[in-house]
């Protein structure tokens, strides 16, 4: 038996700052019964809490029957999904065995960032965020209906992005009370009449993705509902959280902003990164449902994982966004397949 446990180090800086932590356990496995007679070579695979900068998670106990041979944690190759594999050779009619093990889960709020105006679009994104760059499933990035409303956000705030606008102007100016300036002395509304070009400030790429997340909001109603995609979730002007999440990720990587799913217990939100003046890349995340939220998150949910697109040994040719709960095994002749029953419960 394999035992896995991690703790983060956690580097504050002015992009990335954390607040209180949020301390909890979170049990997770499974149970598995011949029902129809004896079966084998059985592997069961559970997704499990996920290290990361804002969650530690500790093993601090495992209930495992004899039946299960083997018991490990595995980090999937592209990273951001952790899962528990269960391996039980032989399993007579009848007989029932299970793993399951309670973790120790510390998750942190993310607070706001002290400054956003160096922050940019990554340049030259490597290997690390090309994933998420791309298609996922139900994350129609670069459809044609997804790409004009992309160009449409842009365009709507910089027509709404004035240097200075006219509430801002102090009301006792000269030009107000009528008096008469001299070339050294212009006024905000002079110079604001005679450079209006120069009056529109080039957005932040910070406000950019803030655009894209308030259109979004502004357009699609929370209701609970299926699966669906970010095409059908614009069209219908309605979604949950993952429908929610599927459309802001794919206007923002139709704008070569990368995007991905936070998977969490019972929810799911997005996260966009973007990189400092050094290079340096931050992640950033969004709420999709219930209090708006950009750029920090309140809330400290045990987060199982980060990705829309993963590829798991057992399934090679079925990408999926969330690499769900699964198991394999081969029943001896005349029997059927097993009763399965997976646990992911925050005590």
């Amino acid at each position: 038996m394999v035992r896995a446990s991690a703790q983060i180090k956690v580097e504050e800086n002015p992009y990335r700052k954390y607040g209180e932590t949020q301390l909890g356990q979170y049990r997770v496995g499974a149970s598995i019964k011949a029902i129809r007679g004896a079966v084998q070579n059985i592997k069961a695979m559970v997704a499990i809490p996920f290290e990361c900068e804002e969650q530690d998670v500790k093993i601090i106990e495992e209930d495992v029957t004899a039946q299960c041979e083997q018991v490990e944690y595995r980090l999937l190759r592209e990273g951001g999904a952790r899962q528990l594999l269960i391996s039980i050779p032989y399993l007579g009619s009848g007989e029932e065995a299970h793993a399951l093990i309670t973790f120790e889960v510390g998750t942190r709020i993310i607070l706001p960032p002290d400054a956003t105006q160096e922050l940019v679009i990554p340049v030259r994104p490597g290997r690390e965020l090309k994933r998420f760059l791309g298609k996922s499933p139900f994350i129609d990035t670069n459809h044609a209906k997804i790409k004009k409303v992309a160009r449409k956000i842009f365009a709507d705030l910089n027509k709404t992005n004035p240097a200075t606008s006219p509430a801002e102007l102090p009301a006792n100016s000269k030009a107000e009370k009528g008096e008469s300036t001299d070339a050294s002395a212009v006024t905000p509304i002079q110079q604001s009449e005679e450079n209006a070009a120069e009056s529109i400030k080039e957005p932040t790429d910070w406000q950019r993705v803030e655009a894209i997340y308030d259109f979004v909001l502004q357009h699609v109603e929370y209701v609970e509902g299926d699966d669906k995609s970010a095409l059908q979730t614009l069209q219908d002007a309605e979604g949950d959280c993952q429908n929610i999440s599927a459309l802001f990720i794919a206007l923002c990587r139709t704008n070569k902003i990368p995007a991905r799913i936070v998977w969490v217990h019972e929810h799911n939100y997005a996260e966009f990164c973007l990189q400092d003046a050094a290079g340096k890349l931050h992640w950033f995340p969004v709420e999709s449902a219930g209090a708006r939220a950009f750029g920090h998150m309140p809330l400290a949910r045990t987060i199982l994982q980060k990705g829309d697109n993963f590829k798991v040994p057992e399934r090679p040719r079925t990408p999926l966004r969330y690499a769900s709960n699964f198991m394999t095994a081969q029943g001896v002749p005349g029997s059927g397949k097993p009763r399965v029953r997976y646990i992911q419960d925050q005590l």
